[in-house]
């Protein structure tokens, strides 16, 4: 005689793909099964539920989700759909959780996606046990202790091989190139991709430590490299750069360029793949140099969609299966009455939630960012073997010498040029 299930789990995946979404759904389905729970897959995250349509569902089996951990993608898919955006949306979402009889929900993904279970948990209405496994390639949500979000550590993984056969392209062919990076507010992908892999040089928006920036500075940091890697005869180099540092550019700068039409998603986020920032860079780069009748060969790469629906590797295929299993003991020791509502983080081993009140910033109302904390000795090192200009360059009088000579142009000039860079005011 079949066993009568005791509470019913719904599991949904929002935001864009990383590595290991798989790994949570099993683990979270083989164990909530194990607890005498019937499982259901939500199918594209909110898009559905938020129109009311309960229909796009799969159940879940532990057959079906057995081997799924060493698979990329997720077998549920996943979309930006945002059930916050506007009471109506929001107020059919908890609608819809409820009439499909869940007890229990488990969201997977980034900030917007806690953002969004957060609300859905705090919504008087809500008769469902939320927890959110946090989930993104971008590394920036505020786990204690460092802890990595899953999918990073696979995609930084990928993207620093990636890298390391581009800088040999580049050495072969004598020429640059530019790598554009996932990481929307922070620059933590983009930094563990360039220092792995020991690129020429890297840039976050967190080293110019404000909030706007202009494509001059970003450029100037980028033409100072390549003019002190000529320096010291070498022709060929690698910048890995940041998405996010196009948030910083204002809007008037933005419209400026050619082609240019900002596009949004649900959330409010500049949909930063239409920037095309490493295109906006390279023609602003072989312009200047054209300018000095030198001929610079750029060219420019965005490698992250090759990073998020890979196969994890065996820390996020591990991490995963930890992940999934301590957000179904999350909720399924909530004392009565409470309605759960935390972000689930596994350290040292052991299950340490997060409330989702926690999270939120005063500031803003949304969930906090982890930024690359510059100040480290770790952002020191990856400052150290990358080749820029540094404020000893003009210091010595040779080696500023060297540098504006390539540069055409005089220690002087170079100094009122580039000194900025390293706090020297002319």
């Amino acid at each position: 005689m079949a066993k009568v299930p005791k509470g019913r789990l719904g599991i949904l995946v929002g935001g864009g793909p990383a590595p290991g979404i798989n790994g949570v759904i099993s683990a979270a389905t083989i164990e909530a099964i194990e607890n005498g729970l019937e499982v259901i897959g939500i199918l594209d995250g909110y898009k559905w539920l938020e129109q009311g349509d309960i229909t796009h569902i799969r159940p879940l089996a532990i057959e079906d989700v057995s081997r799924i951990h060493f698979e990329g993608g997720s077998i549920l898919r996943t979309s930006r759909a945002n059930p916050t955006k506007t009471p109506e949306r929001l107020k059919r979402t908890v609608e819809s959780l409820h009439q499909l009889g869940l007890d229990y929900l488990i969201t997977i993904g980034g900030d917007d996606t806690a953002y969004a279970a957060s609300v859905l948990a705090s919504h008087p209405d809500t008769r469902v046990k939320i927890a959110h496994v946090p989930k993104t390639i971008d590394n920036d949500l505020p786990l204690p202790g460092n802890i990595p979000t899953f999918g990073y550590q696979t995609a930084r993984h990928l993207g620093a091989q990636l890298v390391r056969n581009l800088m040999e392209d580049s050495r072969t062919t004598n020429r640059w190139y530019i790598v554009v990076s996932m990481g929307r507010k922070a620059g933590h992908l983009a930094l563990g991709i360039g220092k792995a892999a020991g690129a020429t040089l890297t840039v976050i928006a967190e080293e110019f430590g404000k909030k706007q920036i202009t494509i001059k500075e970003v450029c100037d940091v980028i033409e100072g490299s390549i003019i002190k890697r000529k320096a010291r005869g070498r022709d060929d180099g690698l910048c890995v750069i940041a998405e996010g540092i196009a948030e910083h550019f204002s809007k008037e700068e933005l419209a400026k360029i050619p082609g240019m039409v900002l596009e949004y998603d649900d959330f409010g986020n500049v949909r930063l793949a239409e920037v095309e920032l490493g295109k906006v860079l390279k023609l602003e780069l072989e312009r200047r140099f054209r300018e000095r009748n030198e001929k610079l060969q750029i060219v420019e790469i965005s490698i992250g969609y090759e990073l998020r629906s890979a196969p994890p590797i065996p820390f996020d295929q591990e991490y995963t299966r930890d992940l999934g299993y301590s957000a179904v003991r999350y909720l399924l020791n909530l004392p009565p009455g409470d309605k759960g509502g935390a972000l689930i983080c596994v350290d040292a081993g052991k299950l340490m939630p997060i409330r989702f009140e926690d999270m939120i910033d005063p500031a803003t109302g949304k969930t906090r960012v982890r930024m690359v904390d510059v100040t480290t000795e770790s952002y020191q090192v990856a400052r150290n073997y990358m080749i820029r200009l540094e404020r000893e360059d003009f210091e010595d009088p040779e080696q500023l010498a060297k540098l504006a000579a390539v540069a055409k142009m005089t220690p002087q000039e170079f100094t009122q040029r580039f000194g900025y860079l390293v706090g020297i005011q002319s």
